[in-house]
């Protein structure tokens, strides 16, 4: 019976996004793009990755915005672009100083590295400090509905950098001190880029492991009921190949699962350039792994 209700209100609450009329009608939400099926497809190619340069992009909440990064090619330096749904269209691509962002589930609170801001009636305010809690360069954050932060640490070891997934409760108004997630998450090499399910009944990030099918890979962990961490699941062959999957995310309306995918060519000279490119999915893909 509790199943059937939790269907049902996920069922209304879908239909209530569906039908917002506060964000872009629903076939303009993607760049006006057909939705992909169970098997991944580029995303708007001929928009934000024509020459293969594409590192990872996120839609804003009310979906009147998408924000991206390229690097390499003719982007010597990382360069930050931001694209507006304005007057029923989308227009060109800009650059900005918005930087990786993350935002809460109502959209109000865009997350800045260890910063955060708040929405206004004229934009956004002044930058503000998450606190001490994070003291160190989180390398992607993903926050759930109960303010609980999920982010990657890089520290150098003996082997060079790797990375680890930590989490910080938000109780009694205040962020907690973070706690390094167990060997079901962290276990491998360049962990990196966690993304949550707004519920916490879900964990995304990429990883590279001795099971993958190459560079790194896309896993997710599911919660158990009593609050610990399933072992870690690759999420198959139709999202992994041998290159390197990276920067899960679940769309705000819950329908598609984003991630780029890409890989490093050598140039003539020796040097290294990432050619990358974003990739989308119809998010059931995530509850056909899921235990039953």
């Amino acid at each position: 019976m509790l199943a059937f209700f939790i269907s049902i209100n996920a069922a209304l609450a879908q239909e209530k996004i569906e039908n917002d009329t506060s964000q872009p009608p629903l076939e303009d939400r993607y760049f006006g793009e057909k939705p992909p099926g169970l098997i991944p497809v580029l995303f708007a190619p001929d928009i934000v990755s024509p020459e293969g340069l594409f590192e990872g992009g996120k839609h804003s909440p009310d979906m009147k915005e998408y924000y991206f990064t390229r690097k390499n090619g003719k982007y010597e330096q990382r360069t930050f672009f931001v694209i507006r749904y304005e007057n029923g269209k989308w227009g060109n691509e800009t650059e900005t100083d918005i930087k990786w962002p993350g935002f809460s589930e109502d959209g109000n609170t865009m997350y800045l590295g260890k910063e955060y801001s708040e929405r206004t009636a004229t934009g956004w305010s002044e930058l503000k400090s998450l606190g001490e809690f994070l003291k160190d360069q989180a390398h992607g954050m993903s926050i759930s509905s109960q303010g609980t932060y999920y982010f990657a640490v890089y520290k150098k070891n003996d082997s060079g950098v790797n990375g680890s997934i930590y989490y910080s409760g938000f109780i009694n108004g205040k962020q907690e001190t973070p706690v390094k997630m167990g060997t079901e998450i962290n276990t491998g090499i360049d962990i990196a880029h966690p993304y949550i399910a707004p519920d916490e009944s879900y964990l995304m990030w990429d990883v590279e492991r001795e099971d993958g099918y190459g560079g790194s890979d896309i896993y997710i962990s599911f919660r158990a009921k009593d609050g610990s961490w399933r072992p870690a699941i690759n999420m198959g062959s139709k999202i992994n190949t041998e290159l390197q999957e990276s920067s899960p995310s679940v769309t705000y309306d819950g329908k598609y699962l984003f991630f780029s995918r890409g890989e490093w060519e050598v140039r003539e000279d020796g040097s290294t350039n990432w050619v990358g490119k974003p990739y989308w999915v119809d998010a059931q893909v995530i509850e056909n792994l899921r235990p039953r």
